[in-house]
């Protein structure tokens, strides 16, 4: 496959935790990897995997996680959202997500500022490309 990199990325191994909700489990998200396909100049696919999530946040999290990194590895220091799919099947959640990637803030609502975004996942644990 022309243009794609796949990233593999079991990044939490405790999967469910009971502590300070009463004894009752919660899920954390496991991250298994992101496919980054160029699709013409600025705009990137981003294809993210997921075992186990909370909900469908979770999917779009990662990708925009993506994104933002994708970005700043290019040089760009924003990405603007075009959509995003999620789908679970057997399980297994999938997230199909298309940005553009640009130097300066782009036209439009669903706008993130890279570094920024970056940061963020960094820090609450999503892993990026």
């Amino acid at each position: 496959m022309r243009g794609a990199v796949f990233v593999s990325a079991l990044a939490l191994t405790g999967c469910m935790q009971t502590g300070g909700t009463g004894g009752v489990a919660t899920v954390e998200p496991v991250y298994a990897g992101i496919e980054t396909r160029l699709l013409d100049g600025d705009l990137v696919n981003f294809l993210v995997v997921m075992p186990q999530v909370r909900s469908a946040a979770d999917v779009e999290d990662y990708a925009e996680c993506a994104a933002a990194q994708y970005a700043l590895i290019r040089g760009y220091g924003f990405a603007r959202h075009l959509r995003t799919t999620v789908k679970e099947e057997g399980g297994l959640w999938r997230g199909d997500a298309v940005y553009t990637i640009s130097a300066a803030l782009p036209p439009g609502l669903r706008t993130i500022d890279a570094e920024v975004t970056a940061l963020a996942c960094a820090e609450n644990g999503i892993p990026m490309v």
